[in-house]
């Protein structure tokens, strides 16, 4: 079935207190995607952030990010008030998140809220130690993980007391005790997170509108995850990466890009039936309807660098677990909704993999125009089973990317597109997305703005001003949602 869906990350939407959370704009969001004929919602990873705010390095694969919690639903819920909102520093800039002082502020007036929840009794309540059961299998590592790292600094944990970091059950049992108040905290957080989102996602659903959610394949190595199973990661006695993950140098990047995540232990996954990986996918299949694998191709061969090495470049392809992990999920979860995020240098085993799976890959018309007709991303060359964007969070937005374009990349656009100047190449760019034969179109909500490299989202490589791109409160007006819906329409896909 023909569909189309607009990507926009949670913390771009424009809800109060420095950045986009799961309040009432995130409603009005979803009623402006039933206006304009969307039946998705594509958003980023949600997990917890750290340095650097990316949420593809998240302290945890399972956690949810406490800057989404809707301070103005705990106002109501007399947890807070509005004045302890509106007194905290957020940023000056409501058009770009303020990590830092998100930071700053949040948790502070969130330890405010819990204090008062539990003096109310909600931590006592049915539901709330329903919710702690339920997610016994990670949550508990999460708090005290979150906890102990406060206690630290901040740190990594590869950098704490020997006792804690290597996990041994005297120290465990000693920082658990200790820290039992700031271990609730963090589980406090966790309800909320999980509370509100589903009561989003739901009210989503209801009006016809589908959440894809975005996972990293790896995590990052200061998570929970790496802390609490060593044993799922390539770590040596001291729990320290033996090598890491990254890409291979190429035209783009002279000496790779050096991830630094620690890379999975294949063998132990398979010896164990592939387990963690299908609670993983499992938990997202709570939170999503449709899930993105990014890196998809590091299922087949992955590049391991060797652990404290500055650049990407002497790494080396290794198997990775192919299929089998593939079959074990779908014979234990039944047959799912995935993504696979193809992009990049392709091999032919790659091919195979995605296409055994049968899931759809990723076609980037940004990437279409290098003057050969032949190219996999020109809309004449897609195909049904697959996801057409006109970029992603990785890119520039169209008008960023057009306006960078030489005269005769610039020229080829404009043929192939029929335009003859660059005021709507936005749209031109759009309505090819959408009448190609893809099954599945989505749309940056930048791209529907004509918004230029302002806007972009993410340089990949780059540390600083990533992340941050919040959209105004009068950008999801009628007009454009009747614009949208009745290119929507023209080309089948309501």
């Amino acid at each position: 079935m023909r569909k189309s869906g607009i990507l926009l990350a949670v913390s771009s939407l424009p809800s109060p207190y420095g950045i986009g959370t799961f309040s009432k704009e995130a409603y009005e969001f979803v009623d402006f995607l039933k206006q304009a004929g969307q039946r998705i919602w594509q958003i980023l990873p949600l997990g917890p952030t750290g340095y650097g705010d990316s949420p593809y390095q998240s302290f945890s694969t399972f956690a949810g990010n406490p800057y989404y919690i809707d301070l103005t639903a705990l106002i109501r819920e007399g947890y807070l008030t509005r004045q302890d909102c509106e007194e905290a520093d957020w940023g000056e800039d409501p058009g770009y998140v303020d990590y830092e002082k998100i930071y700053r502020s949040r948790f502070r007036i969130l330890k405010k809220a819990y204090r008062a929840a539990k003096k109310a009794g909600l931590t006592e309540g049915a539901e709330y130690q329903a919710f702690v059961a339920k997610n016994a299998h990670w949550l508990p590592d999460y708090a005290l993980y979150m906890a102990v790292k406060d206690h630290f600094g901040g740190r990594s944990w590869a950098e704490w007391e020997e006792g804690i970091r290597l996990r041994r059950p005297k120290a465990l049992k000693a920082y658990r005790e200790r820290f039992r108040e700031e271990t609730d905290f963090y589980c406090f957080q966790q309800y909320l997170f999980f509370t509100q989102w589903q009561a989003l996602k739901a009210y989503a659903n209801a009006q016809g509108i589908e959440i894809v959610g975005d996972i990293p394949i790896y995590v990052a190595f200061d998570s929970a995850d790496t802390w609490a199973g060593p044993k799922l990661f390539q770590l040596d006695e001291n729990n320290l990466p033996t090598g890491v993950a990254g890409c291979p140098p190429d035209a783009f990047c002279e000496y790779g890009q050096l991830w630094g995540n620690p890379l999975y232990r294949w063998e132990y996954h398979k010896e164990t039936g592939y387990q963690w990986w299908i609670r993983r996918i499992a938990h997202c299949f709570e939170l999503y309807d449709i899930v993105r694998i990014d890196h998809f191709r590091g299922f087949d061969e992955y590049w391991s660098v060797p652990y404290g090495d500055e650049t990407a470049v002497n790494g080396r392809w290794v198997k990775g677990p192919g299929y089998e992990l593939f079959r074990a999920i779908r014979e234990s979860l039944g047959k799912k909704k995935v993504i696979a995020e193809d992009l990049g240098f392709l091999t032919d085993s790659v091919v195979r993999l995605v296409k055994k799976t049968g899931y759809p890959g990723m076609k980037i018309l940004q990437f279409a125009f290098d003057g050969s007709a032949d190219n996999e991303y020109l809309p004449h060359n897609l195909y049904e089973n697959c996801i057409v964007y006109t970029g992603t969070h990785d890119n520039e937005t169209v008008m960023g990317w057009y306006r960078g374009l030489d005269r005769a990349a610039r020229r080829q656009v404009k043929e192939y597109l029929g335009i003859t100047g660059r005021k709507d190449v936005n749209w031109a760019l759009i309505r090819a997305a959408l009448s190609s034969v893809a099954q599945t179109a989505v749309i940056p909500l930048q791209d529907y703005l004509g918004l230029g490299n302002e806007a972009r989202f993410n340089t990949p490589s780059t540390l600083g001003g990533n992340w941050q791109w919040r959209m105004s409160g009068r950008d999801c007006t009628p007009q454009l949602a009747e614009r949208i819906y009745q290119m929507t329409e023209r080309y089948g896909r309501l």
